[in-house]
């Protein structure tokens, strides 16, 4: 089966105004403040960059300050506001510091896409609490702090919208790395209930990723980073994480909430 070409994603800085005058409006972000968690590289970063091509100011929250300022000023050159902010998306201390610092910058956030995760992978009778802990405060513990506290600052402002990026890993057998799968399936539940809390002036979605060519694919075998036993019959590119996104954060999805959508080339 012949692969297909990586789709292409607008990246050169000079274009920003043709960009922005050939906008669909549907998909036009100008003004809007968009957080992404883990969004200096993989999947995270492809968000982040799509959000500021499409006019909206970033701010990107990793591990790593040195990392993240890259990105912002990736963002800046598309003459952007964009923070970057060093934390720990698993401890609610750093969760907490990462919204005060994003509320003392731009005064609100209108989309907070929860992206930070790991799936280290262990037999399930060999996990030791301490990794099992990291696994779930990470995919979990840390989402919920963050996604309960802005969603809660959403409501007594002007609405907004979250999505938690979850994984298919939890809607199938996960061998291996049941925490991470279990995690994310309590990050799938969670969005449901915060759905329903926070609304109607909150919309919180998941989006479910499947097997994506990011960083963590490096360690794959050769195979598995071309064939995948699902229904494209691949991994996905990165970039191609990027419509899925867009779609939930459109006010045109107004009447979308509660919701879990599946980019994962299909079934297996």
């Amino acid at each position: 089966m012949a692969r297909p070409e990586r789709p292409a994603i607008p990246a050169c800085a000079g274009m920003t105004r043709m960009r922005r005058e050939m906008m669909d409006p549907l998909f036009d972000f100008t003004g809007k403040v968009v957080l992404v968690t883990g969004g200096s590289r993989g999947l995270g970063y492809q968000m982040v960059k799509a959000f500021a091509e499409r006019g909206a100011d970033v701010i990107i929250a990793s591990r790593k300050l040195e990392n993240c300022e890259k990105v912002a000023d990736e963002c800046r050159a598309l003459e952007r506001k964009a923070m970057a902010f060093a934390m720990h998306a698993g401890r609610w201390a750093d969760c907490d510091a990462l919204l005060e610092a994003a509320w003392a910058e731009f005064g609100r956030i209108d989309v907070l896409i929860n992206n930070a995760g790991m799936s280290p992978a262990c037999p399930s009778h060999e996990i030791p609490e301490t990794l099992f802990d990291s696994v779930l405060n990470l995919n979990f513990k840390g989402p919920f702090r963050l996604a309960s506290q802005t969603a809660h600052r959403m409501s007594q402002g002007q609405g907004g919208c979250i999505i938690n990026i979850s994984s298919s890993g939890s809607l199938m057998a996960l061998p291996m790395v049941v925490p991470y799968g279990a995690a994310k399936a309590a990050l799938n539940a969670m969005t449901v209930s915060l759905a329903k809390e926070y609304g109607p002036k909150v919309r919180v979605n998941t989006l479910c990723p499947g097997p994506f060519l990011t960083d963590i694919s490096e360690a794959w075998d050769p195979d598995k980073r071309e064939h995948q036993p699902v229904a494209l019959g691949r991994p996905g590119y990165p970039a191609e994480i990027v419509t899925g996104a867009l779609m939930l954060a459109s006010p045109a999805s107004s009447y979308t909430t509660g919701a879990l959508l599946q980019v994962d080339g299909g079934p297996r």
